[in-house]
Formats: C-alpha cells, sequence, structure tokens
C-alpha cells in the first residue's frame, strides 16, 4: 500500500513523514505518536471534525504514527495528510502511488493554507512524487519549476479526486517579470553625498559590507534606503532562496526580483537578529538573505548580539543548534551600519561643537567591535550638508539609481563570468585563495598594496577585504587587469576603526 506522505520542516529544509495509521476495536481514541509538538496533536480534534462534515465517522481506537519517529514535527500543516490517512485507513482503499499532502483543515472540511509551501515544493521535485497543497499556497508552488501539484480547497474535493479519480486544478507555473520596483528614495533625489553614493555603487556591485559615518541629519539613513535601489534584480536561483526563508514563517510578501531589505532595532534580541527560539525560526539575518541588513545606530547594539554575527556573515549561513538538532539558515547578506562619530555626534562637524571628553570619545570608539570592522570593506564618511547644499543650489543634479544600477549589473555579469567556474556570483564571495590566483592584480597595484599594508599595519582579512574591493573598483571600469588607482580608492575606504 502506498504511504501517505506529510512534510514538516527543519529550518529552511523539508523533510517527507509516512502517515502510518492503525484501527482497533473499543472505545473511540485517537493517539498521534512521532514527536509531535502541541498543534500537531491538536490536529485530532480539527481531522475528526472535517473529517465528519464529509461523511466519514471514526470509530475504535486508533493510533497514527509520523514516521521517522525521531524526527520533531511541528505546525498545522500536517492536518491534511493526518485525515487523508484515516480516511483511506477507514474505507480501507489504497493509494495509487506515493503523495506528498500539506494544509491546516476547518471544522467544515475546508482547507487552509500553511507555512513552508516552498520546501514543500522543492522535496516535491527532487522525489518525483505529486504535492496537493491549499489554494492560498498554490502561487508560491508555481514558482519551483517542474513541479506536479494541485491546489486542493476542500477535504470532499480530494477524497473523491482520490477514490474515482475526479479532475484536480493543477497549480499553475509562475514567472516573476524582470522588472524591479522604483528605487524609493533615488539616488537622484539625494543631494550631495557623491563620495558616499560612489561608495555605496561599489558596495552594491561586489556585495560588500559598508559602515556609515556621520553627524545627525547627515542622511546615513536614506543612504542606506537607497541603496536597495541600485542591487542588480535576484536571479531565479537567488529568488527561489529569498522565497524558501519567506515561506518557513508563512510570510508571503511581493513576489518581485527585488532584493530583501531588513532595518534590526538596536533593542533586538539575539534570537531575533540570528534566528532559533523554542520552535526554531529563521532570524533578521536570513530573511535579509541576498539583500540589504540595515543596522541603525550601530553603536548602541549590544556587544554579544554583534558577536554573534560575525561568523554568519563570513560563512553566509548560521547553524542555530538546539536539544532536537541543529539547523542551518542561509545569511548571504549586504551589512549596512550607521553609527555617528561620537556619543554626542558631533565629532568633526565644520558648525557644531562636539561636547565629549577624550575618555568619552576613547570609550566610544571602542564600541566599535574590532573583529566586526575586519569583516567590514567600505568605510564611509556622510559629512552634513550646508544649507546652499541641501536646498541645491550648489548641487548639479544627482545620478538617478537607474543608470547606476546598469552600471552595477555590468560589473556584476563580469563577475558572475569570472568566479562561474568555481560557483561564486560576486567579489564578496570569493575564498582569498583563489582570489589571489584569478584576479590579475598588475605590479604596480601590488607594490602599493604592500607599502599601505605595512604602513596601516593591514591584517590578513584587512588585506583580501582590500583586493576583493580593489577587484570591483577595476569591474566598474571594466578593466581586466586590477590597476594601481583601484587598490588606492580600495584602500581609501578602509577606515579608522580597522586594522
Amino acid at each position: 500500500m502506498n504511504p501517505v506522505k506529510a512534510v514538516t520542516l527543519r529550518g529552511v529544509e523539508a523533510r517527507e513523514v509516512d502517515v502510518e495509521v492503525e484501527m482497533a476495536g473499543g472505545l473511540f481514541s485517537i493517539s498521534i505518536v512521532g514527536l509531535p509538538d502541541a498543534s500537531v496533536r491538536e490536529s485530532k480534534e480539527r481531522v475528526r471534525a472535517a473529517l465528519r462534515s464529509v461523511g466519514v465517522s471514526l470509530k475504535g481506537r486508533i493510533a497514527v504514527n509520523l514516521a521517522p519517529a525521531d524526527l520533531p514535527k511541528e505546525g498545522t500543516l500536517m492536518d491534511l495528510p493526518i485525515a487523508v490517512g484515516l480516511a483511506l485507513r477507514s474505507d480501507r482503499l489504497p493509494l495509487s502511488r506515493p503523495s506528498l499532502f500539506m494544509g491546516e483543515l476547518a471544522l467544515d472540511g475546508k482547507i487552509r493554507p500553511v507555512r513552508g509551501a516552498v520546501p514543500a515544493a522543492i522535496l516535491a521535485r527532487k522525489s518525483g512524487m505529486p504535492l496537493y497543497v491549499p489554494e492560498g499556497n498554490a502561487t508560491q508552488v508555481g514558482l519551483v519549476s517542474d513541479v506536479e501539484a494541485y491546489v486542493v480547497d476542500h477535504l470532499s474535493s480530494l477524497l473523491s479526486h482520490i477514490k474515482s479519480g475526479s479532475d484536480l486544478p493543477r497549480v499553475k507555473p509562475e514567472k516573476p517579470g524582470s522588472d524591479i520596483p522604483a528605487a524609493d528614495p533615488d539616488f537622484g533625489d539625494i543631494r550631495g553625498q557623491s563620495a558616499a553614493k560612489r561608495a555605496l555603487e561599489i558596495a552594491a556591485a561586489g556585495h560588500h559590507n559598508v559602515l556609515l559615518v556621520g553627524a545627525p541629519g547627515s542622511g546615513k539613513t536614506m543612504l542606506a534606503r537607497a541603496l536597495r535601489g541600485i542591487l542588480p534584480p535576484l536571479s531565479d536561483r537567488e529568488l527561489l532562496e529569498t522565497l524558501t526563508v519567506r515561506s518557513t514563517l508563512g510570510s508571503d510578501g511581493p513576489l518581485d526580483r527585488q532584493p530583501p531589505f531588513r532595518i534590526v532595532h538596536h533593542t533586538a534580541s539575539t534570537v531575533a537578529v540570528c534566528g532559533g527560539g523554542s520552535a526554531l525560526r529563521p532570524g533578521e539575518i536570513s530573511l535579509a538573505h541576498r539583500g540589504v541588513l540595515f543596522l541603525d545606530e550601530f553603536t548602541e547594539f549590544r556587544r554579544d548580539l554583534v558577536e554573534a554575527m560575525r561568523q554568519p556573515l563570513e560563512d553566509g549561513a548560521i547553524s542555530v543548534s538546539r536539544a532536537s538538532g541543529t539547523v542551518e539558515y542561509p545569511s548571504r547578506v549586504l551589512l549596512v551600519l550607521a553609527a555617528n562619530p561620537c556619543g554626542c555626534g558631533w565629532y568633526g562637524d565644520p558648525v557644531e561643537t562636539c561636547k565629549c571628553s577624550a575618555s568619552e570619545l576613547e570609550r566610544y570608539r571602542r564600541k566599535f567591535s574590532g573583529p566586526m570592522m575586519d569583516r567590514v570593506d567600505l568605510h564611509i564618511s556622510v559629512p552634513r550638508l550646508s544649507p546652499e547644499e541641501l536646498v541645491g543650489l550648489s548641487v548639479a543634479a544627482s545620478e538617478k539609481s537607474d543608470s547606476i544600477r546598469d552600471r552595477v549589473c555590468m560589473a556584476r555579469s563580469a563577475q558572475r563570468e569570472r568566479w562561474r567556474r568555481w560557483g561564486y556570483g560576486c567579489n564578496a564571495e570569493v575564498p582569498e585563495k583563489l582570489l589571489r590566483k584569478e584576479m590579475a592584480l598588475s605590479q604596480e597595484g601590488k607594490a602599493v598594496l604592500i607599502k599601505m599594508a605595512n604602513r596601516l599595519n593591514l591584517s590578513g582579512r584587512g588585506m583580501s577585504r582590500v583586493l576583493k574591493v580593489s577587484r570591483t573598483v577595476a569591474d566598474l571600469a571594466g578593466e581586466t587587469e586590477v590597476s594601481k588607482v583601484a587598490v588606492m580608492e580600495a584602500l581609501s575606504y578602509r577606515g579608522e576603526n580597522r586594522s
């Protein structure tokens, strides 16, 4: 007899679960075993009412085993496969072939959408089994190609399909267009800050981490928000990765190719940012995967949270360990940090006077974690604009985000072509050993890098970051060789808070 298959989530991966049903005489009872959580244990009441509404009466002692028994099962997505298993066992009907089912049941038999539809569709594609999903999840499932998936809106129509072969609508393939929403704010709407805009263009082209330092009101937050508008559109693979993370939380969101942008408040907990918790959920660093993670007022964040982010930023993935096991979430983000130059915010300002003492300045600078700063490629100063610049009297018209994005896409295309053999898409992802071998650093560039590395006391990681940024600068210029000029520009972004 072909088994009824359910789905459970472990991180962003869907796991296959066999639903086994045994019925015996005696007083009525239903027990569900196989490490079910509270929502799965409660499903027996929803399932019984839904089956009764479609004319299936349950009798005797019933045991439902969710195998493998050592894999934790959670969520209401187990309702539908349990109901199908009970209905088929009650009528002694076989399933024509192994099939995956997911959905939450209402008491009247209607099927409600659940989280995890995208991982389930990926599992169905790998296994070659048909997938039955609620109507509310059909759009998400349609984004996964080559999947045999059917839409079910009521338990009665599904049971009729299984028993008599009545037709069910197929999930229609979905293909987001290549267009992305207009940038908001647009770089063209931001007065001045040409140096900061140039640095953010480099960050977008090579996916480099950024630190914005400037006085209150200098435009750090607006620049960070505008960065999203010059990032290249997500590829099919990147879009599926971001949708998979969102799907595990049951969040739909817009189905476009614009990279994610997540803002984290300094009061956020480590679990909220890095993921975890008793139910194991992805955090903000994973929800920003393939996009921008913005930490405003960086110096206000707790030190333990900052240190917890270091390794995920380096590896592009974060592992969360609990007694029930370890799960991994993706975290390939472009990190943007924003901070004031000192506690009062006016250090170095040409108009306002800094009120911080020397000891207060030193204490404030210690908040810039050395290991974290070593993972930031571009240190950008954002000066406060003069009144003339703010009203546009002394500033030329700024370049629009669309034209900047065109240059960024050309540079990113060159990077994909260069690193395609090794599976990397941008300079920031490339390991140091491969980078040194393939980056085509000129002799003049090498000489100036060695000279400045000694002067600035650059660490090994710092050297690697400079090489990656200089390679991106050369890509934006359309140059195959990394020149001395590109290296000098990359070195200019190192900043005083790093080695």
